[in-house]
């Protein structure tokens, strides 16, 4: 797909996505428990581009599983959602991984558009820019 038409789709999931994750918030609630809370605050786990959490060094035994059962939610949630959406689960993912990135807190891990971790600063994440405008 040409990336203005793919830009034009993620652009048209913004609303839509923020409703939505305005909807989940008791979701994101139950991914605060107590190993995920420490890793994303020590910054053993940050959010991908892709909308899935991932590991910026080796984890600690126990918390893959944690971590897994988290993006397997989080995959089954954007599932519905983009059915609902009519686009595709990688489509809905990048538009949602752009906003859990945008509200990342300073302090916390993202990865920015070219792969790497980034720890965020008091400024803006660096945004991918096919990301739709995020508020």
């Amino acid at each position: 797909m040409p990336r203005n038409t793919t830009a034009r789709r993620l652009t048209g999931l913004a609303l839509p996505a923020f409703a939505l994750l305005a909807m989940t918030q008791p979701a994101c609630a139950m991914q605060r428990e107590p190993a995920y809370a420490e890793a994303r605050a020590n910054g053993t786990v940050g959010e991908r581009v892709d909308g899935y959490l991932g590991f910026t060094g080796a984890p600690p035994a126990g918390l893959r599983a944690v971590i897994d059962d988290i993006n397997i939610r989080r995959k089954a949630s954007y599932a519905d959602r983009a059915r609902a959406a009519g686009v595709t689960i990688e489509e809905f993912a990048f538009a949602q991984g752009c906003i859990l990135i945008a509200r990342t807190s300073p302090g916390e891990k993202y990865q920015a558009p070219g792969g790497s971790w980034q720890t965020r600063g008091s400024g803006a994440p660096q945004l991918d820019p096919r990301c739709p405008a995020v508020g």
